[in-house]
């Protein structure tokens, strides 16, 4: 299965251009022909304007609109980062997901919501896990902070997915985080990562890049730079087959063991 992952340098509070940036991106990522093709976070009006509340997407309608007409169009899988999602007077970090028919096939709201940045006295949190099929092939996802999360991570892997969706707006100073991470959940849930960040700044934020595939060895099998940009790779799910017959850790897990007593 081929991914492009876009890493979008995303305008601050500027949807309509954030939108053609989208759409530029997704035509240059089919010229390679992806089966998937995922956004980073917040790539509609970016992380966060001082005024998201005002400007966010009511019920998601625009985002939707647009990644499904996009799906449809190049008949392509679409992960749609997240985006500023309003409902009423609260505003949710949320995520979509369209088959290749651009049908909507999942949604996520961001669980864990980033404290040091004020995050969390903006949005709403979500508290389901999302788990889903593209081609015949489960997948799952998170959002940015919720990578730090093991457990949270683990709920994805136990309920079958093989690749891990990850769209992120991550800053510097953490870009060596941001990459270990990512291959540690590989590693520990011998899945595939997906990790897409954005480029670019944002206030006092300067985006780290980087977006990223890691498969279940924690090799790194497509990386991008710093800079916007478009980096595809290829996923060989032979690897889960032979890693779990090698080391099968969900075989040998004692969840009986896993509780503070």
């Amino acid at each position: 299965m081929k991914i492009s992952a876009i890493q979008l340098e995303v305008v601050l509070g500027d949807r309509e251009a954030n939108l053609k940036k989208a759409e530029q991106r997704i035509e240059e990522a089919i010229a390679q022909n992806p089966d998937v093709i995922v956004l980073p976070e917040l790539w509609d009006i970016g992380f966060f304007p001082k005024n998201a509340l005002d400007i966010g997407d009511v019920e998601g309608k625009i985002a939707q609109e647009f990644l499904s007409s996009q799906a449809k169009k190049y008949q392509v899988n679409i992960v749609g980062g997240s985006i500023v999602r309003r409902v009423g007077d609260q505003i949710f970090n949320s995520q979509y997901v369209y088959d290749r028919q651009g049908e909507l096939v999942a949604s996520y709201d961001k669980a864990h919501l980033f404290s040091p940045s004020g995050e969390h006295q903006v949005f709403q949190a979500g508290d389901k896990i999302a788990v889903y099929e593209l081609d015949g092939v489960k997948m799952g996802s998170i959002i940015c902070y919720d990578i730090r999360f093991s457990e949270w991570v683990r709920m994805t892997a136990l309920a079958g997915a093989q690749v891990l969706f990850a769209p992120a707006a991550w800053p510097h100073p953490r870009l060596n985080h941001w990459r270990l991470l990512a291959q540690v959940r590989a590693i520990e849930n011998q899945f595939f990562v997906v990790s897409v960040n954005q480029a670019g700044k944002a206030y006092e934020l300067h985006f780290c890049g980087h977006s990223q595939m890691v498969n279940p060895w924690g090799e790194t099998i497509a990386e991008a730079g710093d800079n916007e940009e478009v980096v595809t790779g290829e996923l060989d799910f032979s690897i889960i087959k032979d890693i779990r017959e090698r080391i099968n850790v969900f075989r040998d897990r004692r969840p009986e063991l896993y509780e503070l007593k």
